[in-house]
């Protein structure tokens, strides 16, 4: 089915017909956990995660996912937090690594996620832990699995650049009652953060949420890219990380008879996967995790340039505590153990996350070329869009609003 095709159901949402006709979904399966059903999330060519209608939606759910829905709208409040224009609000900043050495290397970073996942398990502060692992059926792809044991967070832990939508696994752990922490995508956790106004169990159920800087979700049809290159045939497929076992560390096929094949980050995700991006991605005004208690990043070492060195070493990660609640996790996992880490100046963090920079200093641009086409754009609010815009210049913006122009018109792919 095409994705920007409208529902082939009576009473379509107008909802979520605008975000497909517009392709401002994130695949993010919020419209499907609010109305079960109705709306199921199905893989659409070239590979992104899409609702489909199967059902006509009550008006209330119209309404539930008119108001959550991440390919519209976004506000993002301080709350009283400091808060820096371009990184968002802030309680603790850190850098370090999970004190575990099993976890540090399997994580694509200094595995400080895994380990506060594990820590959150291990002294009892919830019951389970919702996020994204390989998928058992498609190697290359991801599920949302519930997770309880140090095990379990182990074999989940790395970055999977597929598409996800870990909130439907958060609808069944809602049902059994036990106190979850949440990890997803920035736009996951955004979306969890607008359903907790319509859903009373996530406020008490779901007690910490968790994030990483997030640069964008390809296609499978980046996978299936990656796999040609390599020389892998996708039938012979029996396991597919991103990266990991090492920082960054390679993209790694494991074939049904043993054999491997491997690329390195700077070739799998810099030449190949970051091409195959879907459109919400590169209109996202929060690859950063500002919604998230707590966000965690590649606290990359820079070259006598200033830029990202993607050389193997041993993982460090930028940890950004942005609420008293995670402040206060990070605090406890370290007098436990289970992370080392030490403070972080905010003004190293831009030479470390370029991509980071450009996309928020550049979006306004981007919103600004749909609008002048008369095309209709998501609203986001609280992100300083203006004064980030001001940073990169005119030439950088016209040249930004240039090319969005192009895209749209079809003129370039």
């Amino acid at each position: 089915m095409n994705a920007l095709a409208p529902n082939p159901v009576p009473n379509r949402s107008a909802t979520l017909d605008q975000v497909l006709a517009a392709d401002t979904c994130a695949g993010c399966g919020g419209c499907a956990l609010l109305a079960p059903g109705a709306v199921r999330m199905a893989m659409t060519p070239p590979g992104y995660l899409r609702p489909v209608q199967q059902a006509a939606l009550s008006s209330r759910q119209e309404r539930a996912i008119r108001q959550v829905c991440p390919g519209r709208h976004l506000a993002l409040a301080a709350g009283g937090r400091e808060e820096h224009v371009l990184w968002g609000p802030h309680v603790a900043l850190r850098s370090g690594h999970a004190t575990d050495p099993a976890l540090r290397r399997n994580g694509s970073s200094g595995g400080v996620l895994s380990g506060l996942l594990v820590h959150l398990l291990q002294s009892g502060a919830v019951d389970v832990v919702v996020q994204t692992a390989a998928s058992v059926a498609e190697p290359t792809g991801t599920r949302g699995v519930r997770s309880t044991r140090r095990e379990e967070v182990f074999a989940a832990a790395g970055s999977r650049y597929a598409p996800s939508a870990p909130l439907l696994e958060l609808g069944r752990a809602l049902e059994s009652g036990r106190r979850i922490a949440f990890v997803g995508k920035p736009c996951d956790v955004a979306t969890l953060r607008q359903m907790a106004r319509l859903d009373p169990r996530i406020d008490q159920q779901v007690v910490i949420t968790l994030s990483f800087f997030c640069a964008g979700i390809p296609s499978a049809a980046g996978a299936r890219e990656v796999l040609g290159k390599m020389g892998v045939d996708p039938g012979q497929l029996a396991a597919f990380r991103y990266r990991g076992d090492g920082w960054p560390g390679f993209a790694t096929a494991t074939l049904r008879d043993g054999s491997t094949a491997r690329m390195s980050y700077r070739d799998s995700w810099g030449g190949i996967l970051s091409r195959h991006v879907q459109k919400r991605c590169k209109l996202c005004p929060d690859g950063i995790g500002s919604f998230a208690d707590l966000v965690c990043a590649d606290a990359w070492h820079t070259d006598a340039e200033g830029y990202p060195s993607f050389e193997e070493g041993e993982g460090t990660s930028l940890v950004i505590a942005r609420t008293e609640i995670g402040a206060r996790c990070l605090q406890e996992a370290e007098a436990r153990g289970a992370v080392r880490t030490q403070p972080f100046d905010i003004r190293e963090l831009e030479p470390m996350q370029p991509g980071q920079v450009r996309k928020r200093r550049f979006l306004l641009a981007r919103l600004m070329a749909m609008r002048v086409l008369l095309r209709w754009a998501p609203r986001y609010d609280g992100f300083f869009l203006a004064r980030n815009a001001r940073q990169a210049g005119w030439r950088q913006n016209l040249r930004q609003f240039s090319g969005m122009l192009i895209r749209e018109l079809g003129l370039k792919s």
